[in-house]
């Protein structure tokens, strides 16, 4: 056997969109069986949060019985510093993820896990995927929800060019430059804008229906995957006239604006 043959598998696992939500789906609704079939047999992991993890594989063994007990599991967390800002720094420097893959090194298969959604999309993990295939480790993505994806066929808008800018900054003042640098290039390229926020969502749809024009198209996507969810998209001229109520505006979010 090589030693190529001899090294484990990372497995990007993506989770149900519901972490956080007073309400949850049926885990066979929103992860298809194959999927759910490998998490099971997995036992080491690289995890966003070890104790979301935790509550994931519960659900999955409710379901498709783990091949070691929950206690059992290996999760080592990705440093905290990468939770919000993304495992690449404006620099080209990125935290250093081999040792993490020490697993697959020595021939164990390992899964790559956020809290919500598809790892290293809109989450953390890119660092851990870009060290595999340094390291000759296969990588394989594993079917499931992609939050930006599902929202952007949901909106109406360029599907065919579009970027994903992250969260926008909390400050006012940087917010609404943030805000009007991404319609003006939307408006000028046709390329859709999609980014993400919480807890703040009254918040931040308060700020772009101040600072956008009211030509723009707005869409918002709450509760994906969830019985309750809500695709709205829109003219900011007409969200102006039926600004939803904040407890409209409790559950998971993400924004793309476009023409």
């Amino acid at each position: 056997m090589t030693a190529e043959a001899s090294k484990g598998r990372l497995y990007l696992v993506p989770t149900p969109l519901d972490h956080g939500c007073a309400e949850q789906a049926a885990i066979t609704e929103v992860l298809p069986l194959g999927t759910l079939q490998v998490a099971a047999r997995l036992t080491h992991w690289i995890s966003e949060n070890a104790k979301s993890t935790r509550a994931f594989l519960k659900r999955v063994d409710a379901v498709q019985p783990l091949a070691q007990p929950l206690q059992a599991q290996a999760i080592a967390e990705l440093p905290r510093t990468v939770h919000k800002k993304g495992d690449h720094d404006p620099t080209g420097a990125r935290p250093d993820a081999r040792p993490l893959l020490a697993a697959a090194l020595q021939g164990q298969d390992m899964g790559l896990i956020s809290e919500a959604g598809m790892p290293a999309v809109a989450d953390p993990g890119s660092s851990v995927v870009r060290a595999a295939h340094a390291l000759g480790i296969e990588v394989v993505p594993l079917v499931g929800p992609v939050s930006i994806l599902l929202t952007l066929a949901a909106s109406g808008l360029n599907g065919q060019s579009f970027a994903f800018v992250g969260y926008v900054p909390q400050e006012a003042a940087a917010r609404a430059q943030r805000l009007r640098e991404l319609e003006a290039w939307a408006r000028k390229s046709g390329q859709t804008q999609l980014f993400i926020e919480t807890p703040r969502n009254a918040t931040l749809l308060q700020a772009l229906l101040h600072e956008l024009q009211a030509t723009t198209q707005l869409a918002v996507c709450q509760g994906l995957t969830l019985p309750q969810v809500r695709c709205t998209s829109r003219s900011v001229a007409e969200w102006r006239r039926a600004m939803p109520a904040p407890a409209a505006l409790a559950l998971p979010a993400v924004y793309a604006i476009g023409r």
